[in-house]
């Protein structure tokens, strides 16, 4: 007891309990992302599945419009500009962040056939511009749907 499991992905047990506090929902950028896309009138689901049947969650879904919208970390989604390889246990880290490429790659594939827009920002992007973008989206789904009803 106290020691890491027999199979842990951890290299110590302060790796573990540290990887083990990092938020899956309201990190910061998310949330300066949720705070301007609110202060620009529009209203979502937060951590929701867009598809109930897919146990997946987006971190802004606006049902009305079918738009969902994720904030990925650079670290745990492999980011093009900020990703860095850990020195420690590099091979359990490198299948876990390619895992992450796939099921996201698989997830915006669901979504899309079931007439959804995906939206994917990382976290380093402006929340500012994110909103804008995440506005003119959902504003633009809408006026199409009042349009075609």
């Amino acid at each position: 007891m106290g020691g890491l499991p027999e199979e842990s992905w951890a290299s110590s047990e302060a790796t573990r309990k540290s990887m083990q506090g990092n938020r899956s929902r309201d990190t910061k950028p998310e949330l300066a992302v949720r705070s301007a896309v609110h202060r620009r009138g529009l209203r979502y689901r937060v951590a929701a599945r867009p598809l109930p049947e897919l146990r997946r969650t987006a971190d802004l879904v606006f049902r009305k419009a079918k738009i969902a919208v994720f904030v990925d970390g650079c670290y745990w989604h492999g980011c093009p500009e900020h990703h860095t390889q850990p020195a420690t246990n590099p091979e359990y880290w490198s299948n876990k962040i390619t895992g992450n490429i796939a099921r996201d790659q698989d997830t915006d594939a669901h979504l899309q056939e079931a007439g959804w827009t995906v939206l994917r920002f990382w976290e380093h992007e402006d929340p500012e511009t994110v909103a804008d973008a995440v506005e003119q989206t959902v504003r633009s789904a809408l006026e199409r749907g009042i349009r075609n009803s």
